[in-house]
């Protein structure tokens, strides 16, 4: 991959790739294994990109996400995958030192201008507002950052070139 098209540390994803995973409004799906491999998956309610983007954060909340923090927590690896309902362009990141963390100032915000994207994406296919918030609701629940250094970066959009990393299409 061109330097210019990474960061200094060497990030998997370009600046058009974080803008994809953490502002628009993408489905955002967490997956991780256990040590059978059998798998376990949760959904998120945002994201965050290290300004560098070496590191991703997703946010899932507690109790609907105990197995996949279990598997996490035996493991440390994760496999994220964030899809435009319109589009259905997909990308999936994984990574192998993933870490449920507390949230820090201003996720609260990233997960609330998550919820406007996804809602807003979501009413342009016709779903209702009160689905979207429902879908995405934390409200009386803990939420948890979990953070992870991506390892390889695939574009999954269905069509010929979905398991292409990322690096390979420019």
């Amino acid at each position: 991959m061109p330097e210019d098209s990474r960061s200094a540390r060497g990030a998997l994803i370009d600046a058009e790739h974080a803008a994809f995973l953490a502002t628009a409004g993408v489905s955002i799906s967490v997956g991780a294994c256990n040590a059978e491999r059998l798998p376990s998956v949760t959904r998120a309610i945002g994201c965050r990109v290290a300004d560098d983007r070496s590191r991703v954060t997703v946010f899932v909340v507690v109790a609907q996400s105990r197995e996949v923090l279990d598997d996490l927590r035996a493991n440390s690896r994760i496999a994220v995958a964030f899809s435009e309902p319109h589009t259905h362009r997909t990308v999936q990141l994984k990574g192998e030192d993933a870490v449920a963390e507390a949230l820090i100032d201003g996720d609260l915000r990233h997960i609330e201008r998550y919820r406007d994207a996804f809602t807003a994406e979501l009413g342009a296919l016709g779903y209702s507002p009160l689905f979207t918030r429902t879908l995405l609701d934390c409200s009386g629940g803990e939420v948890v950052a979990v953070s992870f250094t991506p390892a390889a970066a695939f574009s999954q959009t269905p069509g010929p070139k979905a398991g292409t990393p990322l690096g390979d299409l420019r």
